[in-house]
């Protein structure tokens, strides 16, 4: 039975076992997930047929498709064997329509970690899942059959791009879709709004009071509904008007006390004075127009290639979440949904299945709140020994690769952050390059690293300085499992040092840092306070109330037509 989650926690792996091992019945409040998907491909080949031979080791989930593989098979056979009955009868009947291919595979994998994500719901909590038209459809029947039709809330369409003139047979594709359903009938839910246009308040609220400057305007204080004896008296006191109004005689006397009801000139039904500084804004619809995608300009880009800006995340965790509740995302890629977590004063859990994606989520916390790992929120499923980095590489070389890059916090080459395989850089071997600024004129210089997890030999050491040289970079790190020879270490003194101006102070030229040094707490002799591995996301704040995408508040019997 998986115990509850009593701090924030990254995991590295697979979601799917994460989700059964460590995440409890009904201990989510919100849960937000983007999983990976090619949109992009023809449509026609999403659905073509697959027989499931390629080995599972070819395949890249994380390069945004999916493939029908024995993966894909067994979790068929899991829906219709061993979920609920409903649920393996849909995936059955899916499969005969649909066809064994990557569509089918992607919905299969999806509807597997859909049952998962139903169970760790608590009964309040909700679920958006972001997807695009692709696939949407699909995704919407699974969801009706494991939440229920009834707990379905909202198809909410955002517009991710601007219209450009590519398309030449259809109109262009310019939105995703957000599926959003609660757990039960009753879910958590504040409504977002936004402030309302300028054009609005100067149509509807024209009128100013001359001593204070307020803008307001007046509504209709009349029941729609006649037959309300309740309702139904004289007002104004004494103006033998009987009418049925919209409110009780006392709460239309507290009003008329306090000033806020207006008699027209020259007579007619009594109105209600309605302030701007007191309306809450718009209430956000379903159709979300207002949040830009990251841009190249965007000052939260942190070069992740599905990165969403982070007005998406607030509005959602703050209309369906409350401080202090759990939000979960259990494809958390660039780690948007723990930053917007973290920035409401939520608790979060993210998963990913790269290293990068963990790395560069690490990265985020620090630069944005000053949070550090192992300190202020737990990671679960990296190497802490020099065993189970072994493990890791004997598993994924690529994943033991970024992660070791990670731990001098250098910058992979040849990867992509969503990719689950990567390929060496185009400087001969190296694995990543650490960027950093040496002297008052603002001098670039590059540490470039390589990561060894097999044999090594001082060749390789040679080899490495000769590319350093190459590059005219400043200095060069080896970075190795097993532990560096007598000859590796004398290749590696004979390099020299590298003389940082700015410092005015040597540094060795080529180093070697073994996996058992660096979790022991080893680090790059190099100048420390100018370094610059991935785009820095800004500093930030926690904050609570408002959020990029409006208030939170009642809105008074008034919304924007």
């Amino acid at each position: 039975m998986p115990q509850p989650i009593t701090k924030n926690t990254l995991f590295y792996g697979d979601n799917l076992p994460i989700l059964r091992d460590y995440i409890p019945d009904e201990s989510i409040d919100l849960v937000y997930l983007d999983p990976p998907f090619n949109s992009r491909r023809t449509y026609n080949v999403l659905f073509k047929d697959e027989g499931g031979k390629e080995s599972e080791s070819q395949i890249t989930a994380f390069d945004d498709t999916w493939h029908w593989t024995g993966a894909a098979e067994e979790a068929y056979r899991e829906l219709v064997e061993d979920a609920p009955s409903e649920v393996g009868q849909l995936i059955g009947a899916m499969r005969s329509f649909v066809g064994t291919n990557q569509m089918m595979a992607y919905l299969v994998m999806m509807a597997i970690r859909l049952v998962e994500l139903h169970r760790v719901l608590k009964p309040t909590g909700s679920l958006y899942l972001h997807c695009d038209p692709t696939a949407s459809h699909y995704l919407k029947v699974i969801l009706d059959t494991i939440f229920g039709a009834g707990n379905f809330r909202n198809e909410i369409v955002w517009q991710r791009a601007a219209p450009k003139a590519h398309a030449f047979t259809r109109f262009p594709s310019t939105h995703d879709v957000l599926l959003f359903y609660g757990k039960a009938q009753i879910s958590t839910w504040k409504t977002p709004y936004t402030p309302h246009r300028k054009e609005y308040i100067e149509s509807h609220y024209s009128n100013i009071e001359p001593k204070t400057g307020r803008h307001y305007t007046l509504g209709d204080l009349l029941n729609p509904n006649k037959d309300r004896p309740n309702l139904t008296y004289e007002f104004p006191p004494g103006s033998g008007s009987v009418r049925v109004w919209r409110w009780t005689k006392e709460r239309m006397m507290k009003a008329w006390e306090e000033n806020r009801i207006v008699i027209p000139k020259g007579g007619g039904v009594p109105r209600y004075k309605r302030y701007l500084d007191e309306m809450a804004g718009t209430p956000v619809t379903s159709v979300w127009t207002d949040i830009s995608p990251i841009n190249s300009q965007a000052a939260e880009r942190l070069g992740y290639p599905t990165q969403k800006p982070e007005a998406l995340l607030e509005r959602i965790v703050a209309a369906s979440s409350n401080e202090g509740d759990l939000v979960l995302d259990p494809f958390c890629g660039c780690g948007t949904t723990i930053a917007a977590a973290q920035k409401l004063n939520r608790r979060w859990v993210g998963i990913d299945i790269t290293h990068l994606s963990i790395a560069l989520q690490k990265y985020r916390l620090r630069d944005s709140f000053s949070i550090v790992a192992g300190v202020d929120y737990a990671v679960i499923g990296e190497p802490v020994s020099l065993d189970s980095a072994r493990m890791l590489a004997s598993e994924d070389r690529y994943q033991f690769q970024w992660w070791a890059l990670s731990l001098v916090q250098a910058r992979p080459l040849g990867a992509s952050a969503g990719q689950k395989q990567g390929r060496k850089g185009a400087d001969q071997g190296i694995d990543g390059v650490i960027n950093f600024i040496d002297d008052a004129k603002g001098s670039a210089k590059r540490v470039l690293v390589q990561v060894k997890s097999g044999k090594v030999s001082s060749r390789d050491i040679r080899d490495l300085a000769g590319t350093v040289d190459r590059e005219k970079a400043a200095i060069g790190v080896f970075i190795t499992l097993e532990s560096p020879t007598t000859p590796m270490t004398t290749e590696a003194t004979g390099a020299g040092f590298y003389h940082s101006d700015g410092w005015n102070q040597n540094y060795p030229k080529i180093q070697i840092l073994t996996i058992e040094a660096l979790l022991q707490g080893a680090k790059i002799e190099m100048p420390q306070t100018t370094a610059i591995t991935f785009q820095q996301a800004p500093k930030q704040k926690s904050k609570s109330g408002r959020v990029q995408a409006g208030l939170f508040g009642k809105l008074d019997e008034e919304s924007e037509e």
